[in-house]
């Protein structure tokens, strides 16, 4: 079985309530819900939250929903915390953020297909970068892959570094991968990352993939062209309302 949960935390410092605003007519809580059933390799769906006012909402659109540990620091916490809520132990565990409300179905197929055939603990989504304001901006987290497509390193830096090509030129000279922070989890992958502490590399990037990385978990890339616009503050809502309205 396929498990999708997406971690729905009220308490957001840059946007309060962050799952339950609205765009364009539906919460993004909603919005994120409704992409992740359309996704014909996922079984189900289940929303994880340690707050009533989510729960209320996720009832009110019919999601499946459990309430997690208030103590759960992170989205992957939140979500292994979930699986003792489900019947039937999954294959994978799919981590869908609850600010992602752009995803789309068909970009979730495709990150399960890779996942279920490529025998790595973690499958993740990769785009090319194609803004050079991307590179510098730390905001937009990069990773370098080897020539399987697994993940090398991740890092808010440009990387590799172009040592013979001015900055401004370095999109013309390489290929510089985003990463998407969605995941497809083996169960014992997992397990494995919330069972060990916070390691050097993670602390110091701000980066959590990194600690199973630097423990020596394979990370599957999969590319996508897919569009997607995280929400973290009201600005970013506004935009993604815009987003909605133009494709209407």
């Amino acid at each position: 079985m396929v498990v999708a949960i997406i971690p729905a935390r009220y308490a957001s410092t840059r946007l309060p309530g962050k799952p339950l605003i609205d765009l364009c007519g539906q919460s993004m809580l909603e919005r994120v819900w409704r992409a992740a059933t359309t996704a014909t390799l996922i079984d189900h769906v289940l929303i994880a939250t340690d707050d009533d006012r989510i729960v209320a909402e996720a009832q009110r659109i019919g999601a499946d929903v459990c309430l997690t540990r208030p103590s759960c620091s992170s989205g992957t916490d939140r979500c292994y915390d979930a699986l003792n809520h489900l019947t039937t132990a999954p294959t994978l565990v799919v981590n869908i953020q609850g600010d992602e409300p752009l995803i789309e179905g068909a970009t979730l197929d495709s990150l399960v297909s890779a996942a279920l055939t490529s025998g790595c603990d973690v499958t993740t989504l990769v785009r090319a970068i194609q803004d050079p304001s991307d590179l510098v901006n730390p905001n937009v987290v990069k990773v370098v892959r080897g020539t399987s497509g697994n993940a090398l390193y991740f890092s808010r830096s440009a990387v590799p570094f172009n040592r013979d090509v001015a900055p401004s030129d370095w999109l013309l000279h390489s290929t510089y991968w985003q990463h998407i922070g969605l995941y497809a989890y083996t169960p014992q992958a997992l397990h494995q990352h919330v069972s060990l502490p916070p390691s050097h590399l993670e602390q110091v990037e701000g980066l959590e993939q990194l600690r199973l990385l630097e423990k020596g978990a394979s990370f599957h890339c999969v590319e996508t062209t897919a569009f997607l616009r995280a929400v973290d503050t009201a600005h970013d809502a506004e935009e993604v309302r815009k987003i909605l309205l133009a494709r209407t």
